[in-house]
């Protein structure tokens, strides 16, 4: 296995050097911007830096081979030998090719040095700053509202009351406008946001503290979101987990990362499939992580293949299952995609997670669960999270589709850039605005 960088003014340009010097049958790992160190850097434009990464014999990575007789790629001898292995990622990692793994935790965390990382897995004394900035800008608009009422305050005790029952009601209407301005602004519906400010003034009563109704309302949506429901232990045969989406979202990263959560921290015996016959490089990918992990890869072609690809894993923990990203309006291909499903739940235990991209216009995102809603019943996976600076659409779909969330991911980086969805971040996220 070579794996390898290198830079140049374009991903394009940075690519056909790696081309030049290794041949077109490499694979993508990774892309990203770098930047100069020094005075003089602010002078020079930005760099493209592509990890890239090839097989040894490259002629047998060039396309999935059609496999004869149900033939597997198999692991090598010493696969379940893990001092093998770490050798193996031990050198790539010092010599800085490929991200460190991190072992012995089950919950995979950004890297630290990320410079901004999405606004849901921010520390968790910025986003209680946050909330404390909401809170006192609450009170900030009430104390203006109460100087504003004051002028009109006479000497009479009836008025008085009076006016304090006034004063409690702009209360609440100065918290429900700065709530729904904070939940707009971070791209929450607008049919979800009403919701919640209804809910604040069902529970306002006279001389209700503020914070308790913050309190409620923090509550509430996490409630909503519920419990991250994750890919659960495997009890009786293996669990095949079904990865859909469509193109672009990140489906086959997403996999290698949680398949190398599973075999590296969980030490549990994984097998990576994938049915996505229309993308050469998408299998190449994935026969690259196999191989960097020492665990079984498949390229499935049939119904009767996939059907056997489960006897053969039978002793295995989990089935990694990688699907082709298409138009919901390609019948043909939705009905094949359908069809692999249906054969590996006639034979195993499935999960199927919906993969998509946080950075996905709502109204898309919305047509995209829709259409894989009347497929399959699945869990929620957001990728992209470094790319936007917006939590809304995690709550808008977990709502419109009722669908339990999952994980989420931000970054390339395998195995580290990836989480648990955490739905007490994202709500203090979501009300502590940008």
């Amino acid at each position: 296995m070579i794996i390898k960088k290198y830079t140049g003014k374009t991903e394009s340009e940075a690519t056909e050097i790696a081309k030049k010097e290794l041949g077109e049958n490499i694979v993508i790992m990774n892309v990203r911007p770098v930047k100069k160190s020094g005075f003089f850097a602010i002078f020079s434009p930005p760099k493209i830096e592509v990890t890239v990464a090839l097989e040894d014999e490259p002629s047998k990575v060039t396309r999935p081979v059609r496999p004869n007789n149900g033939a597997q790629t198999k692991p090598a001898k010493n696969a379940g030998s893990s001092g093998s292995m770490a050798d193996k990622l031990l050198k790539a990692q010092e010599s800085g090719e490929i991200p460190p793994l991190k072992v012995g935790t089950t919950t995979v965390k950004p890297e630290p040095k990320r410079e901004k990382p999405a606004d849901i897995q921010e520390d968790s004394s910025v986003i209680e700053e946050k909330l404390d900035n909401l809170h006192n800008l609450i009170e900030k608009n009430m104390k203006n509202e109460k100087e504003d009422e004051r002028d009109d305050i006479t000497d009479n005790a009836s008025e008085e009351s009076s006016e304090d029952r006034n004063t409690i009601s702009e209360e609440t209407m100065s918290f429900v406008k700065v709530l729904y301005n904070t939940l707009i602004e971070n791209e929450v519906d607008e049919i979800y946001a009403n919701q919640l400010t209804d809910e604040v003034e069902k529970v306002s009563k006279p001389n209700i503290p503020m914070e308790y109704v913050l309190a409620n309302v923090y509550q509430k949506m996490v409630l909503k979101f519920g419990t991250a429901d994750v890919i659960k232990p495997s009890s009786d045969g293996p669990i095949a987990e079904i990865f859909i989406g469509p193109t672009g979202v990140g489906k086959t990263t997403t996999i290698a990362k949680l398949a190398s959560e599973l075999r590296i921290n969980q030490k549990k015996k994984v097998a990576l499939l994938t049915v996505d016959t229309y993308r050469i490089a998408a299998a190449d990918q994935l026969r690259t992580y196999a191989t960097i992990m020492e665990i079984p890869f498949r390229v499935i072609y049939s119904v009767d293949e996939i059907k056997q690809a489960a006897e053969d894993f039978k002793d295995y923990d989990y089935l990694m299952v990688d699907t082709a990203g298409h138009s919901l309006h390609n019948e043909e291909q939705k009905q094949t995609m359908i069809s692999f499903i249906r054969a590996l739940d006639e034979v195993v235990e499935t999960e199927n997670y919906l993969v998509l991209s946080a950075t996905t216009k709502y109204r898309d995102l919305i047509e995209i669960a829709d259409g894989y809603s009347e497929l399959v019943k699945y869990k929620l996976i957001f990728t992209k999270m470094d790319e936007t600076r917006s939590a809304g659409n995690l709550y808008n779909i977990h709502m419109h589709t009722g669908a339990p969330m999952s994980y989420i991911t931000n970054g390339q980086n395998v195995p580290s850039d990836i989480a648990v969805f955490d739905a007490q971040r994202s709500v203090k996220s979501l009300l502590g605005g940008n």
